[in-house]
């Protein structure tokens, strides 16, 4: 059988969610590294963004999609459950990660800390509107692990693997920091999930 071949940077978010899924499932992959926009991502991209997947014949763009194809195609685990209201819960938290948690953390607060005009400084006033929209947000994933231990239900599902890169990086800023450590729900997960060897072995570059 081809090589799994997972396209993109190893710091992008959706990136190591895909990588994360592949160790917990035990299946072998090899790490393009490549930029977006970059002809191994365009060829199977057409807006350019990673991550992308290859395998065989097989090209497949957007992390839900390629996390489909990896659960269904290989042997291991299932991380997206098959019964309707598993993959239901599983689709929805996903989702709200993408939307919510994405945006007020990685889009709102992370990039804008790190990309910005050298002589103009980060942009702390979209940083500092950002942080009452993480604290929203993180209220919402507090109380969602107050009623199970994992956000779709009593077991790891792609959900989890889709939000953890989303709130480490979270935890590497101050203003988000703070906030994400006045919900204990989400800390006690956190801590839980990030010791897990799906997430330490898929850890990006330091920052320079």
């Amino acid at each position: 059988m081809a090589d799994l071949e997972i396209i993109g940077v190893p710091m992008s978010n959706y990136v190591r969610s895909v990588r994360m899924l592949c160790e917990e499932k035990g299946v072998p992959y090899k790490l393009n590294p490549a930029f977006p926009h970059t002809p191994d991502v365009t060829a199977i991209s057409p807006a350019g963004q990673i991550p992308c997947m290859r395998h065989g014949d097989v090209g497949v763009f957007e992390s839900k999609g390629i996390a489909t194809y990896i659960d269904k195609a290989f042997a291991g685990p299932k991380f997206i459950p098959d019964d309707a209201a598993g993959a239901a819960a599983c689709e929805q938290w996903v989702s709200y990660g993408n939307v919510k948690v994405d945006r007020w953390i990685m889009r709102e607060l992370v990039v804008p800390s790190v990309f910005f005009d050298k002589e103009k400084g980060p942009d702390t006033a979209k940083i500092d509107a950002a942080v009452p929209e993480i604290a929203k947000v993180a209220k919402v994933l507090d109380d969602a692990l107050g009623r199970s231990e994992y956000l779709a239900g009593n077991s790891l599902t792609f959900a989890d693997m889709n939000v953890l890169p989303m709130l480490d990086y979270g935890m590497m800023f101050p203003k988000s920091k703070a906030v994400l450590e006045g919900h204990k729900n989400l800390m006690a997960y956190y801590a839980r999930l990030s010791a897990r060897p799906s997430f330490t072995n898929t850890a990006p570059p330091p920052r320079g």
